[in-house]
């Protein structure tokens, strides 16, 4: 039985048999039939009803005369995200600003939660970067495709050749097919890997400072894992918009 949670023991005790029926339902064996929901799911489901009365909170209280903080610290938020993807996109970047968004804020909270005494980053395992990773992955694509069409699956064979003979335009076509194919599949590992690899060292180190001196010196690593956190999530949501850039580009 692996060590749980005080959250996912709850969730556990209350959803643990449909989830386990629900598993088997899809010829999905579970590893703990008892306890089907880890620590990290757990911890993702906080972090996602806690956005999801945050927003619904915002949205009662919004207003143009008199906007309260919660709401001056969401638009800073879109405002910071605005500007990154406009300056990366170009003018035509709102569409995809409310993925970018909600993308930075998930991550962060995900990071964050590792903080809170009884709770642990779901982030600081690789399921959980893995799944962030594919979400921006399909997201970029399903975003060229929409934007070029069929078209956008000439990005695989390179940049524009105008002028080079035929034959070696096919050449080089040919030769950029698996290239590209390997560096899209590459920014999954990347993504995957950098975000998992930073929170995890960073609850670590905090775990084992902790442990050895409980009082005054786990709070500098604390200040380090924010700072880390906050940085961890702004470089995936800025790799997310340079994907995206590259795939709503007018010419590839």
């Amino acid at each position: 039985m692996p060590e749980q949670l005080w959250f996912t023991a709850i969730l556990n005790r209350l959803f643990g048999s449909p989830v386990t029926a629900f598993l088997r339902a899809l010829h999905i064996e579970p590893k703990y039939p008892q306890v089907p929901i880890p620590n990290s799911l757990a911890m993702e489901l906080l972090v996602f009803f806690f956005l999801v009365v945050v927003f619904l909170l915002l949205r009662s209280r919004l207003s143009v005369d008199s906007p309260g903080g919660l709401q001056h610290s969401f638009e800073s938020i879109e405002d910071f995200v605005v500007g990154q993807s406009q300056e990366i996109i170009g003018p035509h970047s709102e569409p995809y600003t409310a993925f970018f968004a909600i993308l930075f804020v998930f991550i962060l909270l995900c990071n964050f939660v590792g903080l809170i005494p009884g709770f642990e980053s779901p982030t600081a395992v690789p399921v959980v970067p893995l799944g962030c990773a594919i979400c921006a992955f399909f997201y970029y694509h399903i975003q060229g495709f929409k934007h070029s069409g069929v078209k956008y699956l000439l990005h695989f064979f390179g940049p524009p050749m105008e002028g080079m003979p035929l034959i070696a335009r096919m050449f080089l076509a040919v030769l950029m097919l698996p290239i590209e194919i390997v560096s899209h599949v590459a920014r999954l590992l990347s993504l995957t890997v950098r975000l998992w690899a930073n929170i995890f060292a960073g609850d670590l180190i905090t775990l084992v400072f902790f442990s050895m001196i409980p009082i005054g010196v786990p709070i500098i690593f604390d200040g380090l894992h924010i700072v880390v956190s906050i940085l961890q999530a702004y470089v995936f949501m800025l790799l997310a918009i340079i994907y995206v850039s590259g795939a709503v580009a007018e010419e590839h």
